[in-house]
């Protein structure tokens, strides 16, 4: 079978009859072999038998969630390509011919673009239109390495084992998301089809929350892109603290009116240890998701953990105690140079606040060697054909000895 239609049903009476015809009439006219899938996730409105009717196979998806309920469908489909879109008659199941056009010529993800196919009057809410869809999609190509222009688009065709082999995860309306995000890491052929989105056929509101799914949605990119999570952020502090560190440590720095002191200068300490411990919470998280395989290894993460070894780190950090236990005994002399009275701020900071931060940077690098060093171990996994491999060697080994004592 060429082609499954999946839906996801959450009592869609009023629209689910409607949406098997079209598909149904789609592939007859166009001589597609192919089903439609609803993929139910406990309709209590007897969609499930308006469906069937229509001529759709119906399967029931026990756990709640828009995600859980299309890789039900999608697990469940029999067709080498599948084409997921909701069941509310929003989506032109009419119009499927360019989504099987673009798999068939090697495509592995079709996305429907619903800005470049139109946008009918009421059809999406003003807050999801010019705000919502334009600022995750943006975000979504400025995280990953993705041409796509409509990320939430519900319509969309893909190649069923090439989506099963990326492992997605999310139950909710992220699940959307998801699926560009990981296709695009591993660099599977994506590719966009203009697309057209009317007015739903409910006259009930939609099961989508517009905050709190947008919410998700933005979370799982985050969640995705250590380097803007977690690298970006950490760098711009760094050097931001690192450029008012500087400057204050000779003296009071003013700009006009205002006058920077040693305020200031612990709170740009603040920002160096805050960013290099954001710096190296992306390092972290690259090396971890690389070897459970939720992100693709990163070559130059790999070539950067083979330079900076744990004995190379364990110098650096040495380096930096020495440094900072060098300003502590300076700030001691400065001390006794006064006679261990009492001390203006102003002075003696300049000296105790570079050193303290120098000793905090130097266990933080330290235990990042040595946190680094523990996630680089290499584990060996053994599948289930690999212990049928070696109790078939143990049983031919067995056999082997048997022969060899009787003979």
């Amino acid at each position: 079978m060429e082609l499954t239609v999946v839906m996801p049903c959450l009592n869609e009476a009023e629209t689910v009859e409607v949406c098997v015809r079209k598909a149904v009439a789609c592939m007859e006219e166009h001589g597609i072999e192919g089903e439609v899938l609803i993929a139910d996730n406990g309709s209590t409105d007897g969609s499930q038998q308006l469906a069937r009717d229509a001529g759709a196979r119906v399967v029931h998806i026990e756990e709640k969630g828009y995600g859980n309920a299309l890789m039900g469908g999608i697990r469940a489909a029999r067709g080498k390509y599948v084409i997921m879109g909701d069941a509310d008659d929003s989506y032109d199941f009419t119009a499927l011919l360019p989504f099987v056009e673009q798999l068939r010529e090697g495509a592995d993800l079709v996305m429907g673009n619903r800005f470049k196919g139109g946008i009918a009057p009421g059809a999406m809410p003003p807050l999801h239109r010019y705000l919502g869809n334009p600022v995750l999609s943006f975000v979504g190509r400025l995280f990953f390495p993705s041409a796509i222009g409509d990320f939430h688009c519900g319509l969309r065709g893909f190649r069923r084992e090439s989506i099963l082999r990326l492992g997605l995860q999310t139950g909710g309306m992220e699940f959307a998301s998801e699926m560009v995000v990981k296709s695009t890491l591993q660099g599977l052929d994506v590719r966009e089809v203009p697309t057209t989105l009317s007015p739903d056929g409910r006259s009930r509101p939609p099961h989508l929350r517009s905050w709190r799914d947008g919410w998700r949605h933005l979370r799982f990119l985050l969640l995705y892109s250590p380097k803007w999570l977690f690298f970006i952020p950490g760098l711009v502090l760094m050097a931001l603290g690192l450029v008012a560190g500087a400057a204050l440590t000779f003296g009071p720095v003013k700009i006009g009116e205002l006058a920077f002191d040693v305020d200031t200068l612990v709170g740009a300490s603040a920002a160096v240890v805050i960013g290099f411990q954001a710096a190296l919470f992306a390092l972290f998280t690259k090396v971890y998701a690389a070897e459970e395989g939720f992100l693709p290894e990163s070559p130059r993460v790999r070539k950067l953990i083979s330079i900076v070894t744990l004995e190379k780190g364990l110098v650096v950090g040495g380096l930096l105690a020495l440094a900072g236990l060098v300003g502590l005994v300076m700030s001691l002399v400065h001390w006794q140079v006064r006679s261990f009275g009492a001390l203006d701020p102003r002075e003696s900071l300049r000296i105790v606040v570079p050193s303290a931060t120098a000793l905090i940077m130097s266990f933080q690098t330290i235990f990042a060697a040595l946190f680094i060093s523990i996630l680089g171990i290499r584990r060996t996994r053994e599948t289930a054909i690999d212990v049928a491999a070696k109790a078939a060697e143990e049983a031919a080994e067995a056999v082997s000895r048997e022969e060899s004592s009787t003979a």
